[in-house]
């Protein structure tokens, strides 16, 4: 396979891109985003049958499974990260290592179901604190200890937005492409 066809069945939609400046317009559209993943995961992968669930949305790449419970565990630990930097001044946040969480039991074989309830109570969470934030607490900053990257929640939101963008699409494109 061509690298630039690996690369879009890695990236659909693209990488991430970090705006210069974030406008009020942009985080209230990111948040929109976030709020409504739930239920476009959900329909992305609804009909599914479990021998399709076991399909990688890429060569190399996670399962279908893996796809939706990753996105549960990246999702939880954004909320954390939201919660750290609200609550302390730039803190050191606690990466981990998603590969080889895909790779634990529940990741590669929990039933998507528990995910996606996951998803939509925590977005609902999330979003109701996201709605609650003052233009100040999305200037709040955590640092990432590997990259040494300092990020504001404003940005961060951006990066979900994308981040359930980008998965979601993994898994409409192979049904596209599989016809399924």
């Amino acid at each position: 396979m061509q690298e630039s066809t690996l690369e879009q069945l890695r990236y659909p939609i693209g990488t991430f891109q970090k705006p210069v400046e974030i406008s009020v317009e942009m985080l209230a559209n990111w948040i929109i985003d976030i709020e409504a993943l739930p239920e476009l995961l959900r329909k992305s992968v609804e009909g599914l049958n479990e021998e399709q669930l076991l399909l990688p949305y890429r060569p190399g790449g996670w399962t279908i499974r893996q796809t939706v419970n990753h996105v549960a565990d990246s999702h939880a630990n954004a909320f954390i990260r939201f919660k750290l930097a609200l609550t302390e001044n730039t803190p050191t946040i606690k990466p981990y290592e998603e590969q080889l969480w895909a790779e634990l039991e529940d990741g590669k074989n929990a039933p998507i179901e528990w995910s996606l309830t996951m998803l939509e109570m925590m977005h609902k969470r999330w979003v109701m604190l996201l709605k609650s934030m003052s233009e100040e607490q999305f200037d709040c900053k955590f640092m990432h200890p590997e990259t040494k990257h300092i990020n504001s929640l404003r940005t961060v939101t951006g990066m979900y937005s994308w981040h359930g963008k980008h998965h979601t699409a993994h898994i409409t494109e192979l049904r596209k492409r599989m016809g399924i």
